[in-house]
């Protein structure tokens, strides 16, 4: 692993041809300076590597300046102090690319017509920037030019870096989260950026125009390549070949993950030192914070986020969003949906107490609390508990999963979480084995529960098997015959209660589930049995049912499932 940068964060980024730098020039952006233009200059060899960057230019006639010099230097000269033996002329190129100088411009207008032919035979050899200009030129004005737009870029980098520090020292002053963090960090650079756990598992990931699906397809192997990159790029002491920036995010002593930034368009402070500066603000976060499952609940909570409000673009990236932050989804595996609520809250961390309850039955979660979806309204308004769970699980499709398995998970998750398994209620979806057969079980796992009052005591698990009307009536959920069936049915109720702030659909919702017992409807209503009864009148002049007809609540109950 890359657990350093050495000096790569205090480099800027340089470019392609610029008329008007941001970052280092390069050869070719010398060349184009009207000073040098004027010149008539003609590159004789390396014109592979005019992408080279120049770090100051220098002048010199003497064939020993190699020595004086230490790297990224433009060298101009006239080559009066050259020798005319081809062996010291061929050593001059071979300690000048050895050094690792930019480029050698020669004027041909006093010393030299030509270029000797073993200064040219040795720049062809090793694919060294030659220029020649064929006008004599003040070397001073190519110095004064290059040199102030180099003073000006190196100015605006230490701005740019003071811009920076102040950012992201504001972020971790305010407590912002990691991923808003991860956000600032796409924007400033223009490109995706990754934060990831040790386990190569993504935490969080922003990027413009981000195409999910093929940037964490096959992510943990595309992270360990770019690590093994930076590792060897940081021996060399050159930038990543590929693109891609690894930082880690640590401090004293401990190291929680890594920021991977993919290719994109430099930075005037350069890119590394960009992500180097969201490190240490993440690297702040994490001291600062007493909950060590910070990054673990919060990519969770993300993913549950994505898969129920419907946040991406298909099924193919849902799957690798899911697949990069841990759970397996493909080679044989089974997926449910489970949904958990409970009268007392959790002390611990009840995405970490679930993940490692998964691991005890052979599994994989994902676990998220209960958010504002449009798909858990109805189970916050019914199960007032202060533990709601939403869980995806994932498990070897030769892997059991029964009661025994089911009651495993829900103890040894109580038992890390701090609370009690006596007063939990597991609602379990159907099997699926893909990522839309994990959505639709989360949906019936959520179903169930809203249509589940919670009995007295006990660990109680309840499968959507058991209820195939529910189980129907979900999968055909989006189905507009279903769902004017639905509107239809219950148009008069909704428009009441919307207009009065009424409760005749959590009423009619009690009366469905104990159609044959009115007193337990009406303590379910949190009525008393003479408010109730006055309810179910209003109820049947609305919709002018009889509410005592079997296929009528039949209808009704298919509509209540429906909404």
């Amino acid at each position: 692993m890359a657990d350093r940068l050495n000096s790569v964060a205090e480099k800027t980024d340089r470019t392609g041809t610029r008329n008007v730098w941001s970052v280092l020039p390069t050869v070719q952006d010398v060349l184009r300076l009207p000073v040098v233009i004027d010149a008539l200059p003609e590159v004789l060899a390396g014109s592979d590597s005019l992408d080279s960057p120049v770090r100051w230019v220098h002048v010199s006639e003497s064939l020993a300046v190699a020595k004086l010099l230490d790297g990224g230097e433009l060298l101009l000269t006239t080559g009066a102090g050259w020798s005319t033996d081809d062996a010291e002329l061929t050593r001059y190129i071979d300690d000048l690319v050895q050094v690792g100088v930019s480029g050698l411009v020669l004027e041909l207008v006093q010393r030299y017509r030509t270029v000797p032919g073993a200064v040219l035979d040795a720049c062809v050899r090793h694919g060294f920037p030659l220029i020649v200009v064929h006008r004599e030129v003040k070397f001073v004005a190519i110095t004064e030019a290059v040199h102030s737009g180099i003073i000006s870029v190196q100015t605006g980098a230490l701005r740019a870096r003071d811009e920076l520090r102040e950012l992201f020292t504001d972020l971790s002053l305010r407590g912002s989260p990691a991923d808003f963090i991860v956000k600032q960090l796409s924007q400033v650079l223009h490109s995706t950026v990754v934060l990831e756990n040790l386990s190569h598992e993504v935490i969080a990931i922003e990027g413009e125009g981000l195409d999910a699906h093929e940037v964490l397809r096959h992510w943990e192997q595309k992270s360990r390549a770019a690590h093994r990159t930076a590792d060897q790029a940081m021996v060399t002491g050159e930038d990543c070949a590929d693109g891609w920036i690894v930082v880690p995010v640590e401090a004293r002593g401990t190291r929680w993950g890594s920021l991977l930034a993919l290719p994109g368009e430099p930075h005037p402070a350069g890119r590394a030192a960009v992500l180097v500066q969201g490190a240490i603000a993440l690297a702040l976060g994490r001291l600062a914070d007493q909950d060590a499952d910070e990054w673990l609940r919060l990519s969770h909570q993300r993913l549950l986020d994505m898969l129920l409000d419907g946040r991406y673009t298909n099924a193919s990236s849902a799957t690798a969003r899911l697949e990069s932050a841990g759970l397996p989804l493909a080679h044989r595996r089974t997926l449910i949906g489970l949904t958990i609520v409970g009268e007392e809250g959790a002390s611990g961390s009840v995405a970490e107490a679930m993940t490692s309850a998964a691991a005890s039955i052979g599994a994989h979660a994902v676990a998220g609390a209960v958010a504002d979806w449009p798909a858990t309204a109805e189970l916050r308004s019914l199960h007032n508990a202060p533990l709601q769970l939403v869980v995806c699980l994932s498990l070897p499709a030769d892997t059991p999963l029964g009661d025994r398995q089911l009651e495993r998970l829900a103890r040894q998750f109580a038992a890390s979480a701090g609370i009690s398994a006596d007063k939990l209620t597991m609602g379990v979806g159907s099997k699926g084995s893909d990522v839309s057969g994990l959505l639709v079980s989360l949906h019936e796992s959520i179903r169930l529960l809203e249509e589940t009052s919670r009995p007295h005591r006990g660990l109680v698990i309840q499968h959507v098997a058991d209820r195939p009307l529910l189980r129907l009536i979900t999968a055909l959920r989006d189905d507009p015959r279903v769902q004017e069936h639905a509107e239809r049915m219950l148009r008069r109720l909704i428009d009441y209660d919307l207009d009065r702030n009424g409760d005749l659909l959590n009423v009619l919702a009690a009366t469905l589930t104990h159609p044959t017992n009115r007193t337990a409807a009406a303590a379910a209503s949190h009525l008393s049995r003479s408010v109730f009864y006055q309810r179910l009148a209003l109820i049947s002049n609305l919709l002018d049912v009889d509410l005592d007809d079997g296929e009528t609540l039949a209808s009704l109950q298919v509509a209540m499932f429906a909404r």
